[in-house]
């Protein structure tokens, strides 16, 4: 006989969905990323673009303002006969700090001036600078110094070297030294006479230019003169060098150069960068990023895509997984469930959540396993009561064996301690504990008596009680008893307390107890019992058995008055005490309930009703 292969039909499911989830989580992650890809290019030629034109524009100012910081050297160097007027040059330089050197070549002689500090500063001397002022190595053969304030030194100059024309700044990469890297400034101005142009140059410090190169952590920004030197840049030791790459000769031959962006490779990345050039000095500005780094988010976005795919793909598959087993997963339970009614664990639930044959069938075993339960918990408490019953029976046999066994003794020392009263003469020592020994004698028998009245459930005679007489006397019991065990006694009884209708015996029994069970729970440990009595404002007494001993647990407090439950040692207690106090008290038509707090003591509040007037 051959076995046919099982496929379960929660598998074939399964399968379709993912397959189906696979398909469309492909297409929609190849859109996601053409379309962001695309967009992102976008947005990083449009940054850059508007980079290279903001910081171009801001190049363009610096320019502008330093050729008229510069026209302003020049006035006041042609003015010769002007009084003060090393001083004022002097001011300027103090003014304007990132001029170092200003030279001036006019048909009517050559002078300059310098910053003798700065120069200092540097490492730098006066003939460093007019080297890169100067056109040609022959064209300071006639200069000589003159005066140095601020400092000034005048002497003549010829004007040789590349003519500036149109008013507008030249401004070139000045290589005084590797540490101390400059730009020069050259302006014509035409001369009052229709002669040569007056040409003055400055040698100006790179530090406000390389603030606009360093001012983006993200792109790379630099600076580049007409001749093909870097003014300003991010790596601050390729200022002077030749810009590398296939960009700059394109930059170079385009007519006008204005936010235009180009992909290029540069040291082997490939790179993504915009140009602008400045209005004024013929400066090109350009921002840079790397492809890598502009994708970076890109690539995030891709991984990410990934990742949700795949969480997307095993949530599927779990789904998947649990909508068969919600198919099939109900017959399973099913089953399982009668195997456990089976066994007599009958508190098994069948979840019936569909609306199906197999819900019904599910809600018919649910109600068929309560049912069950019900009749079980109902036996269980018929058996408690029988249970019970046996034990309340054989407490009347053995309250009544108790009763016949010591009855006798008690009513022979009640006699002995009559004969002996008669014997003793008034106010005699003896006579006091004479009386308290027949009082607590006919106290002994008259429980003997209620207990076995109790156990017969026969009711006992009432009368008219005072409550504080009744706290005495159970004090005056149990004080010697506490005292030895180290526990401490405090009594407040308010005066004028109504009377209660009720048994004094019974009640003084139900004080003792819990006296005395109040000291056993302190296990010999030193403590405080405080027995009070008070009015109520509704009419009646309220009594309260408080102690600072251990506590009652949370999990015993509600079972604390049933009978023969206790939680002392086999052979200390029988569990009636307190159950026998709970029933004194209702007979009397009160109540007695518990406040306990862990660590803190437990407190026995009794209320009994006043004893109604006869009108």
């Amino acid at each position: 006989m051959k076995t046919r292969l099982k496929f379960p039909l929660r598998f074939k499911i399964l399968l379709s969905q993912l397959l189906v989830v696979s398909v469309v989580l492909s297409l929609i992650t190849f859109t996601m990323a053409t379309l962001f890809q695309k967009d992102k290019t976008a947005y990083i030629h449009d940054l850059t673009s508007t980079m290279a034109l903001h910081s171009a524009e801001e190049a363009g100012t610096l320019v502008t303002g330093y050729t008229e910081k510069l026209k302003l050297f020049s006035r006041l160097m042609a003015d010769r006969e002007m009084g003060g007027r090393e001083q004022a040059l002097k001011g300027l330089f103090e003014e304007f700090g990132e001029f170092v050197m200003v030279a001036r070549s006019a048909p009517d002689g050559d002078e300059d001036v310098y910053d003798q500090a700065a120069l200092d500063a540097v490492g730098v001397t006066r003939e460093d600078l007019l080297r890169v002022l100067a056109p040609s190595p022959a064209a300071t053969a006639n200069r000589s110094s003159g005066s140095q304030g601020k400092e000034a030194a005048v002497s003549p100059r010829d004007s040789g070297g590349d003519p500036v024309s149109g008013g507008e700044p030249v401004v070139e990469f000045a290589a005084v030294s590797r540490a101390f890297p400059a730009m020069k400034v050259t302006i014509a101005e035409p001369a009052a006479d229709g002669d040569e142009p007056v040409l003055t140059s400055a040698v100006i410090r790179l530090d406000r230019l390389q603030r606009i190169a360093t001012r983006s952590r993200v792109f790379d920004t630099f600076v580049v003169d007409a001749s093909g030197r870097f003014l300003a840049h991010a790596e601050t030791r390729r200022i002077g060098s030749v810009p590398e790459g296939e960009w700059w000769p394109w930059v170079k031959k385009a007519s006008r150069v204005s936010g235009l962006t180009r992909e290029y490779g540069s040291r082997g990345a490939a790179i993504v960068g915009g140009f602008s050039r400045t209005m004024s000095g013929g400066l090109t500005v350009g921002v840079q990023i790397k492809k890598s780094a502009a994708f970076l988010t890109s690539r995030a976005l891709l991984l990410d895509l990934l990742v949700l795919s795949l969480v997307l793909l095993v949530g599927a598959a779990v789904l998947s997984q649990f909508w068969s087993h919600h198919l099939t997963r109900p017959i399973e339970k099913l089953s399982e469930a009668t195997r456990m009614v089976g066994q007599g664990r009958f508190e098994v639930e069948v979840p019936a959540s569909s609306g199906d044959e197999i819900g019904a069938l599910g809600d018919s075993f649910n109600r068929m396993a309560t049912e069950l339960k019900q009749r079980e918990q109902a036996l269980k408490e018929l058996y408690g009561q029988l249970v019970q019953s046996e034990k309340m029976a054989a407490f009347g046999a053995l309250g009544a064996g108790i009763a016949h066994e010591v009855k006798n003794p008690l009513a022979g020392i009640l006699g002995i301690t009559q004969l002996s009263l008669r014997g003793v003469e008034s106010g005699h020592p003896l006579e006091k504990n004479l009386h308290i020994i027949e009082k607590e004698t006919k106290r002994c028998k008259t429980i003997i008596e209620n207990l076995l009245k109790f156990a017969r459930q026969e009711q006992v005679e009432f009368s008219a009680v005072d409550i504080a007489l009744v706290l005495s006397d159970a004090l005056a019991i149990v004080d010697h008893q506490l005292g030895i065990n180290s526990v401490k006694v405090e009594k407040e009884v308010e005066e004028g307390l109504p009377l209660c209708r009720g048994n004094a015996n019974q009640l003084q029994q139900v004080l003792m107890n819990l006296m005395i069970n109040a000291q056993q729970a302190m296990g010999g440990a030193a403590g405080t019992v405080r027995l009070s009595a008070k009015r109520l404002d509704a009419g009646g007494v309220e009594v309260r058995v408080a102690d600072d001993g251990p506590g009652i647990p949370q999990q015993i407090r509600e079972k604390i008055f049933d009978p023969f439950f206790t939680t002392k040692p086999a052979g200390q207690g029988t569990g009636l005490g307190l159950s026998v106090s709970y029933g004194i008290v209702k007979d009397h038509g009160g109540d007695i309930r518990l406040e306990s707090e862990e660590g803190v003591g437990t407190t026995f509040i009794i209320t009994l009703p006043a004893q109604v007037q006869a009108a």
